[in-house]
């Protein structure tokens, strides 16, 4: 729910304003989880975190675990209860990687400042479903399932080629024109004034928005294995891949578990081109050269027209 008994207040993921692509790629990740996490890059201030925490609070009804920028490998994979060791108790205690499986969503904010191991090993386990522990007297795996975002500003900094290549979908963060900027200022000012009100509808029609997203999420996760996907999109998935010189082969994999998501959340029994040409962006934008090298993560003109005469106008 967006408005828990306790604890912070956060703005309705239905009544965040604009930025529909990041939330696509939210929703497509929850359906899918398998896709492997959403990357989201955008300078500060764009909502990000906003929008994250919103989502999880309506998707999983609590807010994610978030994941400390000074956390060490006992915090993440976990460890020893230390006060217990001390009594002599041998006691493990779980990691946040736990924690998310229990939450739901695992979200690493400025994850481009995080020690390069420790993004290795949530990305390994985020996308294998695997935690493999050895280490301190501690051996063993467990099957842990849960949604991954990170967010990033590009200008403090990049991720290294193979770690960017690891997230499923990257989004970038939309630039407001005036009238969306307007309308974010009016909702923000309307959501604090509601906050204060023991019956605002303001507030009970955003949560009735927020349930009908969650019911719309949980049915396409119900039937997502249920949707074809033609030979022909898997030609076209392969072709696109090929023409925007995409590195490796995870992002056509995604691109298509992407568009098999897509299509479920609108109710389609098959993937169409228009699915899979919708998702493209988010799968391999940022697996071309340009991208690995740090340059850049747009998705242009030229990038829609070297995929034009296979999806048409």
């Amino acid at each position: 729910m967006s408005r828990p008994a306790s604890g912070p207040r956060i703005l309705p993921y239905s009544r965040v304003v604009a930025q529909d692509e990041l939330k696509l790629a939210l929703e497509l990740n929850h359906v899918v989880p398998r896709i492997g996490g959403v990357l989201m890059a955008g300078p500060r201030g764009t909502a990000k975190s906003t929008l994250v925490r919103a989502f999880a609070l309506m998707a999983h009804g609590e807010l994610p675990v978030t994941l400390p920028i000074n956390a060490t490998d006992d915090r993440v994979v976990g460890g020893w209860d230390l006060d217990a060791l001390i009594r002599g108790e041998p006691r493990p205690q779980p990691g946040l990687l736990e924690d998310a499986a229990d939450k739901g969503l695992l979200y690493v904010d400025e994850v481009n400042l995080l020690d390069d191991h420790l993004v290795d090993i949530i990305l390994d386990v985020a996308a294998t479903g695997v935690l493999s522990v050895q280490r301190e007297g501690l051996a063993g795996a467990k099957y842990l399932s849960f949604g991954l975002v990170g967010t990033m500003n590009p200008e403090e900094g990049g991720l290294r080629p193979q770690l960017l290549d690891r997230f499923g979908l990257m989004v970038t963060a939309e630039t407001l024109d005036a009238t969306a900027r307007r309308l974010l200022l009016r909702t923000v000012l309307d959501f604090e004034h509601e906050l204060a009100s023991e019956d605002s509808a303001w507030l009970s029609a955003a949560e009735r928005d927020d349930t009908g997203t969650r019911d719309r999420l949980a049915a396409a996760r119900d039937r997502v294995r249920g949707v074809d996907v033609p030979d022909r999109m898997l030609e076209l998935c392969a072709q696109a891949a090929e023409r925007t010189d995409a590195v490796g082969q995870r992002g056509e994999i995604v691109a298509v578990l992407a568009a098999r998501a897509l299509a479920a959340l609108e109710g389609a029994d098959a993937v169409a081109p228009g699915h899979l040409r919708r998702v493209l962006p988010m799968a391999l934008r940022h697996r071309r050269p340009e991208a690995a090298h740090g340059d850049t993560f747009d998705w242009g003109p030229e990038d829609e027209a070297r995929l034009q005469d296979l999806f048409g106008a």
